[in-house]
């Protein structure tokens, strides 16, 4: 779970989850979920956060039912289709969810 203050904190990049929400014209739901994983899975490093931007959208997506390809989602977020790949999983799991088994 993630301080109040997160959301402060990282106006920001939450700004830019906003804005790459509106690129995939994600519902208010999945951009809400987007937000709690981002800043509930937040990485210290500067340069790891907008791969973690991605990941939490294209999960949120996922566990929405408003699926987007990580294609389209690595497009609007300017990361690659393997950088959220590697993450989405992983993400669900720090945020105390189960990942799909397909």
């Amino acid at each position: 779970m993630y301080r109040a203050g997160d959301a402060l904190d990282q106006e920001e990049w939450l700004a830019e989850l906003e804005h790459v929400g509106d690129r995939l014209e994600l519902d208010s739901e999945t951009r809400s979920t987007a937000r709690d994983l981002f800043l509930s899975t937040l990485p210290e490093e500067e340069r790891s956060k907008r791969a973690a931007l991605a990941a939490s959208l294209y999960a949120a997506s996922l566990v929405a039912g408003d699926q987007r390809s990580q294609s389209a989602v690595a497009e609007a977020a300017d990361v690659s289709r393997l950088t959220i790949q590697n993450r989405w999983k992983d993400l669900l799991e720090r945020a105390g969810l189960e990942p799909p088994s397909w």
